[in-house]
């Protein structure tokens, strides 16, 4: 692909932003940005693209950008339905996602982990297993470092381990992972891709143009998995917690046990996993399948899932307060996350809900709630559409900011209690992203000391 005078208009000026446009750079592109913030609160990154030698302007957030364009690079983050989108549609101007921009550059044979929950924490543990292994890896995507940053360099790593998300998958039409992961499938992002039907098939592109010399890792345990079973073209390994599988791995009592392409047996400690709950144990599943396939050793598989503690914002230990634990997982910004979070928890649960809505399908955590949760306390701008849907079912409250929502579960909370912040929402009504979220709540849970 050569993009030398090409012009292509680069929608947002965030981290993707950036490194796209440092790459179209290299590639001697001219290069037309945009963004919705003012172009005066990028002035300082703006300053340092022109010092590159770029052949480089900036436009109004709206259809001019696309004036004299021969190609479209939206960042994750823009919808489909955004009118510069969907003139440029019109247009029939080709759009790339970063991600599909990248691939077409990526010299290094690439691990692709999608699914609506568990991609961080496989992506990462993946990353280390293949560094305990002694190979030089990349770990980035959806997470860290955009890919084409990794291809804008030198290209010096065994393996590109990405997260990959559904908005990056949105417009990536020859993407071609030589091993690529769904994790599962449950509703998220049904605002920005229009239903979950038309969510769940984009997740299930990531597989589209595999061949029969690539594997896909597949979630056995969910009925979507068969139909896909007959239509890929890439060898499949499964995973599942519930029931052995022919092909991949399964959990059997305290081992996981693997059952190769040529039949033999690999057993794995059920011990060795320190993440709390069945779902992480699934990730672990996938992480093995990924790894093996990868030419690491199950003694060094073992190793890595020994050390590994997990990642920041996700079921994580944020402190103790006169006998009530409180955890972090402001990473569950869907209704999924929050199922598989208060799985992990035998303890009666002082759950935090909201942020920005995502047409989250609460009605299904009621069981789970009834089950396990003591109270819960709605906050932010769901907190009255939440409220509607299950309110009521346990005690509940409502507050308007998390700040007031940690107070109020500390007063509900009783020692031996867990107080879990699991929004099942987005961060973006009170905070820049759930990481910010997840720090100012591990502030508040200190503050409580």
């Amino acid at each position: 692909m050569d993009l030398k005078g090409k012009k292509v208009a680069v929608i947002g000026i965030g981290k993707t932003g950036l490194a796209t446009t440092q790459f179209l750079i290299k590639k001697k592109a001219r290069i037309a940005l945009t963004d919705e913030k003012p172009l005066a609160a990028w002035g300082q990154a703006l300053s340092e693209l022109r010092q590159l030698d770029a052949d480089l302007t900036t436009a109004p957030y709206g259809p001019e950008v696309l004036s004299g364009a021969d190609l479209v690079v939206p960042s994750p983050g823009v919808y489909p339905s955004n009118p510069i989108l969907t003139e440029a549609i019109r247009r029939e101007i080709p759009i790339l996602s970063e991600l599909e921009l990248a691939s077409r550059f990526l010299k290094t044979p690439l691990v692709a982990i999608t699914g609506t929950n568990g991609k961080t924490t496989v992506t990462t543990l993946l990353g280390e297993i293949l560094r305990t292994a002694g190979k030089k890896v990349f770990v980035g995507g959806n997470i860290g470092a955009p890919l084409i940053g990794y291809v804008n360099g030198p290209q010096e790593a065994d393996w590109a381990v990405i997260e990959v998300s559904s908005f990056q998958l949105q417009w990536a039409g020859t993407f071609h992972p030589r091993i690529a992961l769904l994790l599962n499938v449950t509703s998220d992002h049904v605002d920005y891709h229009g239903s979950f039907d038309a969510y769940r098939q984009i997740k299930e592109s990531i597989f589209a143009r595999q061949t029969a010399s690539d594997l896909a890792v597949l979630n056995a345990d969910e009925v979507s998995t068969q139909s896909l079973l007959g239509r890929l073209s890439a060898r499949t390994e499964c995973f599942s917690s519930s029931r052995a599988v022919e092909q991949g791995i399964s959990l059997a009592g305290e081992k996981l046990v693997r059952l190769s392409p040529d039949g033999a047996r690999e057993e794995y400690p059920l011990g060795m996993i320190r993440l709390p709950g069945r779902h992480n144990t699934e990730n672990v599943m996938a992480c093995i399948l990924a790894a093996r396939e990868c030419g690491c050793t199950p003694a060094e598989i073992i190793r890595a899932v020994e050390s590994f503690r997990g990642i920041a914002h996700r079921i994580e230990f944020a402190g103790e307060k006169e006998g009530v634990l409180f955890y972090d997982d402001s990473k569950g910004t869907n209704v999924g996350a929050v199922m598989r979070a208060l799985e992990s928890f035998s303890q009666p649960v002082v759950l935090l809900l909201g942020g920005r809505d995502k047409e989250g399908d609460f009605e299904t955590l009621v069981p789970l709630i009834q089950e396990r949760v003591r109270a819960l306390v709605l906050f932010g701008e769901a907190r009255e559409k939440i409220h509607t849907l299950i309110g009521g079912v346990v005690k509940t409250r409502l507050t308007a900011t998390m700040k007031e929502a940690v107070a109020t579960a500390r007063e509900l909370a009783s020692p031996g209690d867990v107080v879990l912040l699991s929004p099942g929402c987005a961060s973006f009504d009170e905070f820049t992203d759930y990481k910010e979220r997840g720090r100012i709540f591990q502030e508040l849970v200190k503050a409580l000391y």
